[in-house]
């Protein structure tokens, strides 16, 4: 049962600081981090200076892509996080003071300031969302863009296309196999860590087929799921996965790799796609992709996804997990496949209140 904490805010203008909780790499981790790396602190926020905005984080993301950036090994196009400093990552929050004429006390905002309950930073660092769009602010924090670009762009789905999503019941996956039955594919493959997983996917998510990644090589088990092979591979993991992704793909597939779990589970470089004869041979296209390089899609993206909501079309499978205190080790059992869905951590509630884990 959560409990809370209330602590009413007088108006800004008549506070100079106030206190906030927020998470800092303690170490950098060497293979699997433990709840050691985080170190939870305490700390001044004052007031925006001028040109700067003060918000009340409401909600955050958890990403599996937040352990490579504690490793400092990530590739990814974005800083690591430095030993010693806040981490960061996406979140959505409200405004509680505004030094700059471009958004006002009240309006609902998205940033990279995630891991702390306040965030102080100049007014382009926020960007202010429609509080209507969804029935929870913590909607705005879904990777349904990252699934729909990966798909259209990396993959170039196409209508009547097999397509196979590893890591199928997290954030990206589930998505992913929802949007490409949408766009007209044939039959969507999903793969998972659990029979539970296994069940969520084709009961409560509508994929044609699903399979636990631990009852055998994954090759049988994806050629037993895909006779006619399969022309679409999201890849949320790499290793054995994409290896067997290679071996079952018709000729002229495409993959998109957007994600790298079995990297991130293990600490350890990944094997990559194995013997690239059978790529030639295919003539497939494996495409990397980052969300940075298709933000052009977003209103597009979203109206559909408005839309599919309002029908019932698509099921937005989200785990909310309770207080910035959970986080650390929420993020570790995110990555350990403890969840379905987006995962997001909620700081405040609606009357303001921090919960306490």
């Amino acid at each position: 049962m959560t409990s809370f904490t209330t602590s009413a805010l007088p108006p800004a203008s008549s506070r100079l600081a106030r206190n906030g909780v927020e998470v800092r790499l303690a170490a950098r981790p060497d293979g699997f981090p433990t709840p050691d790396h985080f170190r939870i602190v305490t700390t001044t926020v004052p007031d925006p200076a001028p040109g700067q905005v003060l918000v009340r984080n409401l909600f955050m993301s958890l990403d599996p892509g937040m352990l490579l950036l504690m490793s400092g090994g990530s590739q990814l196009p974005i800083p690591g996080y430095e030993v010693g400093e806040v981490m960061y990552g996406n979140a959505v929050g409200e405004v509680v003071a505004s030094a700059d004429p471009s958004l006002s006390e009240g309006d609902l905002v998205v940033h990279r300031l995630g891991w702390r309950e306040y965030a102080v930073a100049g007014a382009e660092a926020f960007r202010r969302v429609d509080e209507r769009a969804y029935p929870s602010p913590s909607m705005h924090l879904g990777f349904g863009l990252v699934a729909y670009v990966g798909l259209m762009e990396a993959a170039r789905l196409r209508p009547g296309d097999t397509v196979f999503v590893s890591s199928a019941a997290g954030a990206t996956g589930g998505l992913a196999g929802q949007i490409a039955r949408l766009k007209g594919a044939a039959r969507v493959i999903g793969s998972a860590g659990s029979p539970e997983k296994v069940a969520h996917l084709t009961g409560t998510l509508g994929f044609d087929a699903a399979f636990d990644y631990h009852d055998g090589p994954v090759l049988d088990r994806l050629r037993a799921a895909a006779p006619d092979g399969i022309d679409v591979y999201f890849d949320n993991v790499g290793g054995e996965q994409l290896r067997a992704a290679v071996e079952v793909m018709n000729e002229h597939g495409r993959i998109a790799v957007c994600g790298a779990l079995n990297r991130q589970r293990t600490g350890r470089p990944d094997d990559g796609p194995g013997d690239l004869l059978s790529v030639a041979a295919k003539r497939l296209t494996i495409r990397g992709f980052t969300l940075f390089d298709h933000l052009d899609r977003a209103a597009e993206f979203g109206e559909q996804f408005r839309g599919w909501l309002r029908e019932g079309s698509i099921v937005y499978d989200e785990t909310v997990v309770e207080g910035l205190a959970a986080a650390p080790q929420a993020l570790l059992d995110l990555v350990g496949g403890r969840y379905t869905g987006k995962t997001v951590v909620r700081l405040t509630d609606a009357a303001g209140r921090t919960p306490v884990a």
